[in-house]
């Protein structure tokens, strides 16, 4: 252990202001998130191990490797990997999914669809559709069996996917859990020392896993969406990538569909075709 220490670079001093300058410029033009000035001690922090990973014993040294000797090809994703936050929680904001339940899925159903697609915009580690995906699954078991369902989840960052695909978990993570779903979809450890629980394969293979960036052009996600969350996401980005996001989104929801947001985020401002019928829930006209 002593040797693999040594062989790492120690990283000196910090990030100068041009440096963070142009790390904060990329940094927004790839991913839309903000890097204020406030926030180069976190900046700094999140790095530190690309630092060593690439080599580098400094910050300056590692922006030329990236701006100047074509390093971004390499380490983009890296990059963004390290700078992304990615809180997540099981059933967070639970209004969302009891609106869900009351009202979208017994329209839906209503409607007569055979087949409901999900689009969980922003999944982190899996949480959200996991969630996403007991709920659809205990309800058309109970009120609709014949229906069918799809989940999309996509991340920007690569580790977070990996750790979703996985669907492994602490127990204390799965925690928020009602009780009865918890005992249905989630599966404990065989052997009891392992401090860790997994989400049942039937929910697994309903969910399909991507990395997507919210920057781009266009959302390659196959047919318009009854439903997508693009929750805590867009408190990250100023307006202007806002309505950008906002517009494509609504861009890939079918008429009559429903938008999911954060409880601190707004669309108000933007000129989209959406209604509100819930607080931060709205339908496309």
């Amino acid at each position: 252990m002593q040797s693999v220490q040594r062989s790492l670079p120690s990283i000196q001093d910090g990030i100068s202001p041009r440096d963070f300058d142009r790390l904060a410029k990329f940094i927004y033009s790839y991913s839309g998130i903000k890097m204020p000035p406030t926030k180069v001690t976190m900046l700094e922090g999140r790095l530190r191990k690309r630092l060593r990973v690439t080599g580098h014993s400094n910050f300056d040294d590692y922006c030329n490797f990236l701006f100047k000797a074509d390093g971004l090809e390499a380490e983009t994703i890296h990059l963004i990997d390290a700078v992304t936050t990615n809180k997540t929680d099981f059933f967070r904001e639970p209004n969302h999914f009891q609106y869900m339940v009351d009202k979208v899925l017994p329209e839906l159903v209503s409607q007569r669809h055979r087949e409901i697609r999900t689009w969980s915009s922003a999944c982190s580690i899996g949480a959200e559709p996991y969630t996403i995906a007991m709920v659809l699954d205990a309800y058309f078991q109970e009120m609709a069996p014949d229906t069918r369902y799809q989940i999309l989840a996509t991340d920007l960052s690569t580790d977070v996917l990996r750790t979703a695909h996985k669907g492994i978990y602490t127990p204390e993570m799965v925690a928020p859990v009602p009780p009865v779903l918890r005992q249905r979809y989630v599966m404990q450890a065989r052997e009891k020392n392992r401090n860790e629980v997994r989400i049942h394969p039937r929910l697994r293979t309903r969910v399909g896993f991507g990395r997507l960036n919210l920057m781009d052009e266009k959302y390659p996600v196959g047919e318009a969406m009854h439903m997508i969350f693009c929750r805590n996401v867009m408190i990250y980005f100023d307006k202007q990538t806002q309505a950008g996001v906002l517009s494509r989104l609504c861009d890939c929801l079918r008429p009559g569909g429903y938008l999911f947001i954060g409880h601190s985020e707004t669309i108000a401002g933007f000129d989209l075709p959406l209604v509100t019928v819930a607080n931060t829930v709205f339908q496309r006209v």
